[in-house]
């Protein structure tokens, strides 16, 4: 591509825009839009996915690309006079688990994802400043395994107490536009910006053949929609629960949020209590809902802190896909463990079995090659430390879905165990491997 960006000059003026927006942190910044020219738009290009699918347009990326250097100066020109329309997304929908229920996902076109990144990448800037510590999705530098460890800390110097698990319905379709127009302005007031935000939270929505308008929610797939998202609830519960929930409690607590999944770990019950009241009406008030049945308090003392109270023992919590447990060390020590999710491990073990059975026709080279690569994908998010049996569950549970459906080939197909044995010899699974040491 001729005439490319110099990312290391993006990078230089995506840090001045942080530097302003961190010396002045209650500054409602009115001039942003003027570092977003040619030079900023192809940097976006470049930052933006080549491989997705094709909106409304059918235009892929290498059909945008052949014409490269018009196409993003017309984008460019459109954008800064406000002659740019957003175009409607195409919503798919993706399955959510092992039942019927789906996610919507919105899929925008090209040049509008190049766009998006390049709002994008000023925003970044500017609330990297304000968002706390206790929020971890959609930030640069920051994991969902950031996000598991803080809990574990937390946890451990609390020595558990009571966990307050949330869940937020449908969050990402019933974030209230009026209030995100309100919470963006206390921060961001260019016209161009601001423009563009309220073009792509108006823009329509076309499926199946028909184009419709919400009037709220922010569509899951659009570049700019988790930032927007991250904006809407840190305002809505980090800066709340920090500056006016915290002060009034009678004990320690914690805040770990990645996206709209959180929970809240107290020292005390009567603080757990208290917050389990007020959290419903405050996200009622900005027109988010709990989950009523999702939504619990669990008690995660020590199991040596009131086992007379507690027959049962510690309750067990989950959080971005893990178990959250009390357990034993090496060293007979308590210590809180964690173990990939009942419903995840099961989701998982359907969509092996169900490539198992769709793919079984093929070699069985090709197969060991692709259940491996889904084994290394799955431990390079699930590989914790102490989860290693979790992952060996899965080997184990795999091995039998794959001699099953290598034994439906044909009707004399069946496979042996002493065969599949010798076939496991040629093409072993790749064994279980600790990717994370939190």
């Amino acid at each position: 591509m001729t005439g490319t960006s110099r990312p290391d000059l993006i990078s230089t003026r995506q840090a001045r825009i942080a530097a302003l927006a961190e010396q002045a942190p209650d500054m409602r910044l009115t001039t942003l839009s003027h570092h977003i020219d040619i030079d900023w738009l192809k940097e976006a290009y470049g930052r933006t996915r080549k491989d997705g699918a094709p909106g409304i347009d059918g235009l892929t990326a290498a059909d945008y690309e052949a014409n490269l250097e018009e196409n993003l100066q017309s984008l460019l020109n459109r954008a800064k006079t406000g002659r740019y329309r957003a175009p409607a997304v195409r919503r798919v929908h993706i399955p959510k688990g092992t039942g019927k229920e789906t996610r919507p996902l919105g899929i925008p076109t090209f040049e509008d994802k190049v766009l998006q990144r390049a709002v994008l990448m000023v925003l970044e800037a500017v609330y990297e400043q304000d968002f706390l510590d206790c929020s971890y999705g959609f930030r640069r530098g920051r994991s969902q395994h950031d996000a598991i460890k803080a809990i574990w800390k937390a946890t451990m110097n609390l020595r558990g107490g009571w966990v307050v698990e949330v869940d937020l319905r449908k969050y990402f379709d019933t974030v209230v536009h009026k209030h995100l127009r309100e919470i963006l302005s206390q921060r961001v007031r260019d016209g161009v910006l601001v423009r563009l935000i309220g073009k792509w939270l108006n823009a329509g929505v076309m499926e199946d053949g028909e184009l419709w308008f919400p009037k709220q929610g922010t569509p899951q797939g659009g570049v700019i929609s988790p930032l927007l998202a991250n904006l809407y609830l840190h305002a809505v519960l980090d800066e709340w629960f920090a500056n006016t929930v915290k002060p009034r409690l009678e004990g320690v607590a914690y805040l770990i949020r990645y996206a709209d999944d959180f929970v809240i770990v107290c020292r005390h019950k009567r603080d757990a209590e208290r917050l389990m009241d007020v959290l419903p009406k405050r996200f009622e008030k900005y027109g988010l809902a709990v989950h009523p049945t999702k939504t619990r308090l669990v008690d995660f003392r020590h199991p040596d802190d009131d086992a007379e109270e507690r027959s049962r023992g510690p309750g067990t919590f989950s959080f971005l896909g893990f178990t959250h447990y009390w357990g034993k060390s090496r060293k007979q020590q308590w210590i809180v463990r964690r173990k990939t999710a009942k419903d995840r491990f099961t989701r998982t073990m359907h969509r092996l079995h169900e490539w198992c059975r769709m793919n079984r026709h093929l070699k069985v080279r090709y197969q060991h090659e692709q259940l491996d690569k889904k084994l290394e994908g799955h431990d390079r998010y699930y590989g914790i430390t102490g989860n290693w049996q979790a992952l060996s569950r899965l080997r184990q549970a795999l091995r039998r879905t794959w001699k099953t459906w290598l034994g439906r080939r044909s009707q004399t197909g069946y496979v042996s165990w002493d065969r599949f044995n010798r076939l496991l010899a040629t093409y072993p699974l790749t064994p279980p491997r600790i990717y994370h040491r939190v």
